[in-house]
């Protein structure tokens, strides 16, 4: 309490209970080999998709069967940075709780609204009868420079598992499929790192619009 008063008296104020544990107890209580000295019971606080839906959504991350932690968060941090307004994971995603993937947020599943554990196909519906249109990020579409005159659009972004893609009946769903071109000798982007091209490619449209 000594070298963090701040800490503890934000905490009292807002009615937290504060318990000072030995390094082995907190240990014990974390997943990590070296635990950064504070750990926290909180709420699960995912919303749902009606909750997403009534905000009027202009862009959002949907992630169909994501099963790496780390992808899971980052793309999520990815969303959160480019603006979205949501992110939405599919039935047989990983966990959004998982340990590794709230460390891989950095913090940004605490400032955007996300959907856990819905059906896809349930999804888009929702999301297409709100005249969003569905983008899914898969190597066999449409460059992604090729589009940029559609991306001020409301859009909802696809991505697919990294292993194997996306299923025949999911990536039906979409209303276009989009590429990121590879210039340079590299096989393939990862997942993370194209879902943060595309989402970006759309907020840098959206905003040009805007202004």
């Amino acid at each position: 309490m000594a070298r963090h008063p701040e800490l503890f008296t934000k905490a009292k104020n807002s009615r937290v209970e504060v318990q000072l544990v030995s390094e082995s107890v907190l240990a014990a209580l974390s997943d990590t080999n070296t635990p950064q000295g504070v750990v926290a019971v909180c709420h699960q606080f995912d919303v749902s998709l009606e909750d997403v839906m009534a905000a009027k959504p202009k862009l959002v991350a949907l992630l169909s069967q994501i099963r790496d932690p780390g992808n899971a968060g980052t793309v999520l941090r990815a969303a959160d940075a480019a603006g979205a307004d949501a992110v939405i994971f599919s039935s047989g995603s990983v966990d959004i709780y998982n340990p590794k993937v709230v460390r891989s947020t950095t913090g940004s599943m605490f400032h955007l609204p996300f959907v856990v554990d819905v059906e896809i196909s349930d999804v888009v519906a929702a999301l297409k009868a709100a005249g969003i249109q569905i983008l899914a990020a898969d190597a066999s579409g449409v460059a992604l420079p090729e589009l940029y005159g559609e991306l001020a659009k409301p859009t909802a972004w696809l991505f697919g598992n990294e292993a194997w893609g996306f299923e025949p009946e999911v990536l039906a769903l979409a209303d276009k499929t989009v590429a990121v071109p590879i210039y340079g000798a590299a096989e393939s982007l990862n997942l993370a790192t194209a879902a943060s091209v595309c989402l970006y490619s759309s907020a840098f449209a959206q905003n040009a619009t805007a202004s």
